[in-house]
């Protein structure tokens, strides 16, 4: 049986319309479905019992359609069983259009709107209007609990079709309800956070690190549940030293067992104000504890003596387009790029992938700035970013600056592989460590320093080194800057950073042994 919605919509000259515009192909699936969709399951249901409004469609005698929003409390449009619906109609501006145009034709369409997740429903049906003297029983189905005014008539839809539409061009709104319903844990959790600032022990650190740079927190904004966004000034609101979109700090904390450490984080406020950065840290409760740190330690005031501003993630200086790709809290450094890129001019596109839009750090303040440059895939929409589709519609030159969780980084590096994109076109940066749950301990020595070392699953390299007293290098500890690397004098690497070439690879011998680990048994370093 073909959907119910394509045999009452595609009239001949709907048809003809498809032909003309090179869309019918496209729309036969809908022809030769096996589900006619005219049926309300528990999804549509559900959906329906939560609208508090709808708009429906009716038409005249003389041809001409009337549209007529009705509103209500939660649920007054009622799901009575699975092909129909019924509401109470009320008493209201007497002039009756929809009654009228309903007694000379029970055709009715009605569209529920869903603002704040952005989802619409389409209903087609037959319309038939009750009256309490006639059938008591079911006008009492369809009174209001909170609205004792007296129900006039009852209006009842035979469902025909429905459609579920495109998400594409509904622009979020939200009732005052839905913005305390967003609010309340935020408002809870800064409760919390002036009565931690109230109670806290007065020998609580002001000052942190040892870098040459000196910032003080002079802002925190809470931007999702697990997000938080610190402004950090220099002394007395001195100019800061300027930094290029792409680049990062390297931020002192204090972890929980006492030891002092630091972790890097994109600058994700605009290159061209000097006056304040900005960083935004997402609490990783499975991490290694930095991020934790900042969320509970960091407060206005404390001063953090951090590391000058460095780039391993450069936006190329020609005008070839570029291509800005995030996921989750990877749109910092982009964000930080997309400022530069509008400010010169330059052509490029943001395309930013989360699991929901509650969890898309900076999303309106983006909306605000790059309109229609900004593409938004939420998973919970059932909009995925799909890196082959990405790439294939970017212009033939474009540069690709990716920043997100490892999988979509190498789904994305692997279609370009796929499509012939040259490497160095496609530049990354990870926000974490890549680990395999497969690590196996191995041995490593250390040639200069005469030192054989274990390194246990689940341990970095980097992290054995500096347990056994050497002083090596790091600064990103996820592989992104290079600071680490070393030369392997035997053994296999397995090489899981995002900065050295091929030829620092094979030709060097390099690794960076924040992140590598080793193919081989045992590896001797150049250390």
């Amino acid at each position: 049986m073909a959907n119910a919605f394509a045999e009452i919509c595609f009239t001949p000259s709907v048809k003809a319309a498809q032909r003309l515009y090179g869309s019918r192909q496209a729309n036969r699936g809908f022809e030769l479905s096996e589900d006619p969709r005219n049926s309300l399951d528990d999804r549509e249901a559900e959906f329906i019992a939560e609208r508090d409004s709808f708009y429906q469609a009716t038409v005249s005698e003389s041809g001409w359609p009337y549209v007529q929003h009705r509103g209500g409390p939660k649920g007054f449009l009622k799901v009575l069983d699975e092909r129909t619906l019924g509401f109470a109609d009320f008493r209201g501006n007497i002039q009756y259009l929809s009654v009228g145009n309903i007694n000379a034709n029970n055709r009715i369409s009605l569209i529920l709107m869903d603002y704040p997740n952005r989802r619409r429903l389409k209903i087609w049906g037959r319309v038939r209007i009750v009256h309490e003297s006639d059938e008591p029983d079911l006008i009492a189905q369809l009174e209001v609990a909170t609205y004792r005014a007296r129900v006039e008539r009852g209006i009842i839809i035979h469902v025909e079709a429905y459609d579920w539409n495109c998400p594409q061009h509904i622009t979020p709104r939200y009732s005052e309800a839905e913005i305390e319903g967003l609010l309340a844990p935020l408002r809870e959790e800064n409760r919390l956070l002036k009565t931690q600032v109230s109670t806290a022990p007065k020998a609580e650190i002001t000052s942190l690190g040892e870098g040459p740079l000196e910032l003080t927190i002079t802002g925190i904004r809470q931007l999702t549940k697990r997000v938080r966004a610190f402004e950090l000034s220099g002394p007395e609101g001195a100019k800061l030293p300027d930094f290029e979109a792409g680049a990062h700090v390297t931020v002192p904390v204090r972890l929980s067992n006492g030891e002092f450490s630091t972790r890097p984080y994109s600058l994700c406020s605009d290159p061209a104000n000097t006056r304040v950065y900005e960083i935004a840290v997402l609490r990783e409760e499975k991490g290694q504890g930095g991020s934790i740190a900042v969320h509970e330690q960091f407060a206005l005031g404390l001063r953090l003596k951090c590391g000058m501003p460095r780039n391993n993630f450069r936006l190329h200086a020609d005008s070839r387009p570029a291509i800005l790709i995030a996921g989750g809290i990877g749109i910092t450094p982009i964000k930080a790029m997309a400022h530069s890129l509008k400010a010169q001019a330059r052509d490029f596109q943001i395309h930013y992938a989360v699991p929901d839009e509650t969890q898309a750090v900076y999303l309106e303040a983006l909306k605000q700035a790059f309109g229609e440059r900004l593409t938004v895939y939420a998973s919970d929409q059932n909009r995925r970013l799909n890196p082959g589709e990405v790439l294939s519609a970017s212009p033939s030159d474009a540069m690709f600056y990716l920043c997100g969780p490892h999988r979509l980084v190498d789904a994305i590096a692997a279609a370009a592989r796929l499509q012939g994109i040259a490497e160095d076109r496609v530049h990354m940066e990870r926000f974490s460590a890549l680990t395999a749950l497969t690590d196996q301990p191995i041995s490593v020595e250390l040639k200069r320093s005469k030192q054989l070392i274990q390194v246990e699953a689940g341990q970095s390299i980097l992290d054995a080194v500096r347990a056994a007293g050497v002083d090596a290098l790091f600064d990103c500890r996820v592989g992104n800057c290079g600071s680490c690397a070393v030369k392997v004098l035997e053994g296999v690497p397995d090489h899981r950073d995002s900065v050295l070439s091929k030829a620092e690879k094979e030709r060097a011998g390099l690794m960076c042994i924040c992140v590598s680990r080793a193919r081989s048994e045992r590896l001797i370093l150049d250390l």
